[in-house]
């Protein structure tokens, strides 16, 4: 009688990986607007209400899947990061990771991003719905540079994890339009625009740079106030 519920447990996982699976397929093929939650049920084999159980609308599907990169991502950069001290390397690594794990969704990128890119879409990554995946984000972002050896500006660290998931955003927002043989313009993104970012931050606490450096964590502060 023991092992009833880890059974019932995997079965249902393997059903709300399927729903989410078929649904990513049908959002490359029709775009994400054009999918509705009946035809995702009808395409993975299971009931609508069963498909509404695991899922409760079309936006808790994206939210799924970006939890689910993530925490690939995370897992995957992780013992690597452990071999690294520099926050140029650390920062590289996580980023090329990054778009690794994203890389068999290059195709469905597209239609998920025309909905993200509304401020007012729950699929935004500034949005409320997207807060937890958001957050958690930030939050290893704050372990790759805690566990470098780079010298942060006292006033810069806290949020530096902020500005850092930012261009994280950029990149990512790149690598979808990134028509390039296997998305190689993007990892020479991430090699140059690393470099620049611990160039930059090596030179923060020069004079000439300090305002600039006060009105640039003002501005982060604003707009991620809701996170800090």
């Amino acid at each position: 009688m023991t092992d009833i519920h880890p059974r019932v447990s995997s079965r249902g996982e393997q059903t709300r990986e399927r729903i989410l699976d078929t649904a990513l397929e049908l959002f490359r093929e029709r775009g994400y607007e054009a999918t509705t939650m009946r035809v995702i049920a009808a395409a993975a084999g299971v009931a609508v209400g069963n498909s509404y159980y695991y899922f409760p609308s079309k936006e808790h599907l994206v939210q799924a899947f970006y939890s689910r990169i993530q925490k690939t991502q995370i897992e995957a950069a992780t013992p690597l990061l452990w071999k690294e001290k520099s926050l140029r390397a650390r920062l590289r690594l996580h980023l090329h990771e990054r778009v690794h794990g994203l890389t068999p969704y290059h195709a469905v990128s597209g239609t998920l991003f025309r909905s993200a890119a509304d401020p007012q879409s729950p699929l935004s990554p500034f949005s409320a719905e997207s807060g937890p995946t958001r957050r958690a984000s930030v939050a290893f972002m704050r372990e790759v540079i805690d566990g470098s050896s780079a010298r942060i500006p006292h006033d810069v660290a806290p949020s530096l994890p902020h500005i850092l998931w930012l261009y994280e955003v950029g990149v990512v927002a790149f690598w979808v339009h990134d028509q390039s043989p296997q998305q190689q313009r993007t990892h020479e993104l991430i090699d140059d625009s690393t470099d620049a970012i611990v160039r930059l931050l090596s030179l923060a606490n020069l004079p000439g740079l300090r305002a600039i450096r006060k009105k640039m964590l003002r501005w982060v502060a604003d707009l991620v106030k809701d996170d800090l």
